[in-house]
């Protein structure tokens, strides 16, 4: 008997999409199609991870898995917080792309903007930039939202003389 074994495809499918779902965005999307296979939509398991919009340029000096420690220069662009783990990404000026740096490893942190080297916290420190840039996005958007409002209406005088 020639054929595919939809059991397989299924299991295959499945160990490909929950290998690692916090990268699900980056390696699935609307145009994804496997080779051999019908596409077909890609459903996307409930995911742990949260991520977290982070803007700013940082020195890092990181540990890796084997223990061995480097300086990293990174312009970063999210926070990753997951079961177990929370990542640091952005552009790793060292590699030239995208690049996630676990937390727990980065011994020292170097805020590019201020100087502010960091030892101790840095987790509760890259938290709370995040959550500071969260209410600033908002505040700067209700500002917006309020001034295009007033700039819609129209005037008081406009409507006395009509």
């Amino acid at each position: 008997m020639g054929g595919r074994n939809p059991v397989a495809d299924r299991a295959a499918d499945l160990l490909e999409r929950t290998a690692n779902p916090h990268m699900m965005s980056m390696s699935h999307n609307a145009f994804s199609v496997s080779p051999g296979r019908p596409a077909r939509p890609v459903e996307s398991p409930p995911s742990a991870w949260r991520t977290l919009p982070l803007d700013g340029r940082f020195d890092l000096v990181y540990e890796d898995a084997n223990g061995a420690w480097s300086n990293r220069s990174l312009a970063a662009r999210e926070l990753k917080l997951g079961p177990g783990r929370t990542l640091l990404g952005g552009i790793d000026a060292r590699r030239g792309g995208y690049r996630g740096f676990r937390v727990d490893r980065i011994r020292r942190l170097t805020d590019g903007a201020t100087g502010e080297r960091i030892e101790a916290g840095i987790l509760d420190r890259l938290l709370a930039r995040a959550e500071a840039q969260r209410r600033a996005d908002a505040l700067r958007i209700r500002r917006q939202t309020h001034a295009r409002r007033r700039a819609t209406r129209p005037s008081a005088a406009a409507t006395q003389t009509m």
